[in-house]
């Protein structure tokens, strides 16, 4: 142990040399000689931000214990949504996700396999990977708990609390959740009789696992010394916590239910983990080494001075599960606030994905594979349907039935439609309409169809943008999806068709331009949600790449397109959605 903390010592030798010659900053590290000074403020609305900080988004690191399902690819996807829109609109952004590879969990998956856990981890960690890269998440950094890199951070971390006063050993008794890796007090169990057995047992009200009460002695965090501050941080910050009913479930436990927090665990108990440095027989309790990876990811503790937003830090997004959101959105600021480091802008907590409206489980036999399912129905269509159906403050319903139906109406009977009644017609050309129409301003005032379509089309970035805004991309879907929907009745109200036989190319040009335009934004503000599809989109209308971003999604501000750049081919099997081979 004390070899390696020598060599972690060492790393940081350099950054606290730098630190203490500039502008009289001071690591942490060497706070006990130099003295105790706030970095960063957590009290109030506004945190320090360098300017060039990238924007910075995080999955929940998922627990290798079992084989990923299809809530774990919601996550992703949410995340991957959020960054490629902040990449869409010019800003630098990075996205994590990774691996929880250590508590009660693994070590007992791990021996019900007869494996060692790492052997575990190794495998099912890459699961995970391969999940993220198949469902063409962006991701730039996979984190697992098990990287030397991660420990480093975790000791680090420990013995600032420590040495700060924030830890503290005492014997501890009551209710734990190996499933949640959390106790519960009193009054957050109950007894229940499960329906296979018929015998009873404890378990957590909140979510329905079985506890079992446990007496050990071990560390605990003062938890209870940030109840004030955590408080006051949320009544600064209303929109902290997405949707604002999980946040008044946050604020209730504070205020009722807020204990000291056990932060270690007896080895004789658990030796998969980081042990505590200098007590051997203690395990670091796996949500504190988790929560940490955030900032692991972000160069934590290797902050050189002035470079501490380089990496992202704070986060502007945790996308967790709501099972989640505890952990997230208490333990983490009041560990962060211990330390006087920034916390994280926002936390957005979805429900889960149920199947005929009950819980997923393996014993039912419902659990969805997310692999299956983005061979059988396609990377983008899954990306759209979750993203599509999903409800960020409710849980939502899985169906092969509704991914069928969102597709056939949303995708091909949508989207794909317009672009083939657009796009395939022989009696216009988009080029020339585009070459007519851009940036023109006609001597007449248009038509009454062609100004609502418009003024549709000058109000769509700002009100998808609002969405986003809200961490709602659900919404933010669906308003582009309605866009199309109205282009598409835009199309069968104005008729180019029939302006054509009457000879009236100004006219046309005007109807094709107006509904060219509307497809091309859609193409670019779609990008986020379906890449792939968007991309073949606007390629199909010959948008230039460097003209894809949101700079773009004006009126009249790309004068070149038009020339597809493949070929649009015939019929429906050529399309940009084909139609289904198996519907059921």
């Amino acid at each position: 142990m004390r070899g390696h903390w020598g060599i972690l010592n060492r790393r940081l030798s350099t950054v606290r040399a730098a630190q203490t010659s500039r502008n009289g900053w001071v690591c942490q590290l060497c706070r006990s000689s130099y003295g105790r000074r706030k970095l960063f403020s957590t009290t109030g609305a506004t945190l320090h931000e360098a300017v060039d900080k990238p924007y910075y988004v995080t999955t929940p690191i998922f627990y290798v214990n079992a084989s990923p399902h299809v809530g774990h690819l919601y996550s992703m996807l949410v995340a991957d949504v959020l960054k490629r829109w902040q990449v869409l609109k010019g800003r630098r952004a990075i996205l994590s996700t990774g691996t929880d590879e250590h508590g009660m969990k693994v070590q007992r998956a791990a021996e019900l396999q007869d494996v060692h856990p790492k052997t575990l981890c190794d495998t099912n960690s890459e699961t995970f990977r391969d999940l993220a890269k198949k469902a063409n998440i962006a991701n730039d950094y996979f984190i697992r708990t098990t990287d030397p890199e991660h420990r480093d951070a975790v000791e680090y971390f420990w013995e600032r609390l420590r040495e700060s006063g924030h830890i503290y050993e005492t014997k501890h008794e009551g209710w734990y959740c190996v499933s949640d890796e959390t106790y519960y007090p009193d009054t957050m169990v109950e007894k229940r009789v499960s329906p296979l057995t018929g015998k009873a047992f404890m378990a957590s009200i909140e979510t329905g696992n079985a506890v079992e009460w446990t007496e050990e002695r071990n560390y605990h965090f003062r938890l209870t010394a940030f109840r004030d501050r955590l408080l006051q941080f949320y009544k600064d910050n209303p929109n902290w916590v997405v949707p604002s009913n999980r946040f008044a479930e946050v604020i209730h436990w504070v205020r009722n239910n807020l204990e000291d927090l056990s932060v270690s665990r007896p080895v004789s108990r658990l030796d998969w983990g980081i042990p505590v440095p200098d007590d051997p027989s203690q395990t670091i309790y796996v949500w504190v080494d988790a929560l940490i990876n955030y900032i692991t990811v972000a160069g934590y503790p290797m902050w050189p001075p002035g470079s501490e937003h380089e990496k992202g830090w704070p986060a502007d997004v945790h996308v967790v599960g709501k099972d989640i959101v505890r952990f997230h959105s208490i333990y983490w600021p009041a560990l962060l606030m211990a330390l006087d480091l920034p916390l994280p802008k926002r936390v957005l907590s979805h429900g889960h994905w149920l199947m005929s409206r009950q819980k997923m489980s393996k014993s039912v036999g419902n659990v969805v594979n997310p692999f299956f399912a983005l061979d059988r129905w396609g990377v983008d269509t899954m990306r759209y349907f979750l993203i599509y159906n999903a409800a960020i403050s409710h849980d939502a319903d899985y169906s092969n039935d509704f991914i069928v139906d969102k597709y056939k109406k949303g995708l091909q009977g949508g989207l794909g439609n317009l672009l083939n009644r657009i796009t395939r017609p022989k009696n216009w050309n988009v080029r020339k309409a585009v070459e007519s129409m851009c940036g023109k301003h006609p001597d007449h005032p248009p038509p009454a169809v062609i100004e609502n379509q418009r003024e549709n089309l000058a109000s769509l970035v700002r009100k998808v943008e609002g969405h986003m805004e809200e961490l709602n991309p659900s919404s933010a879907l669906k308003e582009i999806m309605l866009f199309v929907f109205e282009t598409n009745k835009f199309v069968s109200d104005a008729a180019p068709w029939d302006r054509a036989k009457e000879g009236d190319v100004v006219a046309v040009e005007q109807i094709v331009y107006y509904a060219a335009e509307s497809l091309r934004f859609a193409g670019i503000l779609l990008q986020p949600f379906i890449p792939e599809k968007s991309s073949q989109l606007l390629d199909r209308l010959g948008v230039s790449q460097d003209r894809r971003t949101m700079r773009y999604a004006e009126l009249h501000a790309d004068d070149s397109y038009g020339t597809s750049m493949v070929p649009l081919g015939e019929g429906a099997q050529s399309s940009l959605f084909p139609p289904m081979p198996v519907e059921d």
